[in-house]
């Protein structure tokens, strides 16, 4: 039983891909950032080298993995409780785990490294990860349409996203990359009323069985009229149509009024993750 680290992404796609892809409902996150960094390359993320790593079993199999694009924190897909332990033991002594910003993992296994690591750690973000069992329309219906961003909608995308980070926490401004890459497979959904754009929703690409619908950013100005719940309904739709048969998203459980949308439109909680950084 032991762990692989390296900054080698194809080798990591080889060895871990099975694994993950097996749990495309949990291990979403896991799955949608390879995709980025496979289609769009090691520095999809940042300038710092992302760094991979992966369980084997005592059969040799391999039963999980982790990936991290700095200066985000290490993100772990579903793990065995053996694997979290030797992963916790491998801080004190992995290299490529020195520099570590923090961890993204199901709840029990992030407390379990706070509690490996040696150092102060506090929460900084509390997720709930929600699978769609049965689409229902926004009650009342918001005013207003869905249509696709497109290019000329770059820079208020940049605007918006940037706006939404600084909001979530998330280090840095939008990425135009990333941006391009949805508009090209017409992923990002806007919401219009009289003609403006008020409200956004993203979709990942499905990968296997599931997309992600995410991020959904309303600007304060245009909260509280049901627009958010709009462009989700919209946006999942759309993941649907794509060729989806799970839909899912995250939501920061720190925010009632949207885990409350996307209950009402037929979200159901799967299970929660906790980001754990550094005190």
């Amino acid at each position: 039983m032991t762990w692989t680290f390296t900054t080698d992404l194809a080798a990591f796609v080889s060895a871990a891909h099975p694994a993950v892809a097996a749990r495309p409902v949990s291990n979403t996150m896991v799955l949608s950032v390879t995709d980025a960094l496979v289609r769009r390359g090691t520095g999809a993320y940042g300038d710092d080298t992302p760094f991979f790593g992966w369980w084997s079993g005592p059969d040799g199999a391999v039963a999980g993995g982790l990936l991290c694009t700095p200066p985000f924190p290490i993100l772990l897909s579903v793990l065995p409780e053996e694997a979290v332990r030797a992963l916790g033991a491998a801080l004190a002594t992995e290299p490529l785990l020195a520099g570590a910003h923090g961890f993204n993992a199901r709840r029990p296994d992030a407390e379990a490294l706070a509690g490996a690591w040696g150092r102060p750690t506090r929460i900084a973000e509390e997720l709930r990860l929600y699978r769609l069992a049965g689409l229902a329309a926004p009650d009342p219906a918001p005013a207003g349409q869905a249509r696709p961003a497109a290019e000329e909608d770059l820079p208020l995308l940049l605007e918006w996203l940037t706006a939404f980070n600084a909001e979530a926490g998330v280090p840095g401004k939008a990425s135009e990359t990333f941006l391009r890459d949805r508009l090209s497979y017409g992923g990002i959904l806007l919401w219009e009323h009289a003609g403006a754009p008020v409200s956004l929703a993203s979709r990942s690409r499905p990968i296997g069985s599931a997309a992600r619908v995410g991020p959904v950013y309303t600007p304060p100005e245009h909260r509280g009229r049901g627009y958010a719940a709009g462009i989700t309904h919209a946006a999942s739709e759309a993941a649907y149509a794509a060729g989806a048969t799970e839909v899912l998203l995250f939501t920061d459980l720190a925010n009632p009024t949207s885990n409350g949308i996307y209950l009402r439109l037929g979200y159901t909680p799967v299970e929660d993750r906790a980001e754990v950084v550094p005190a």
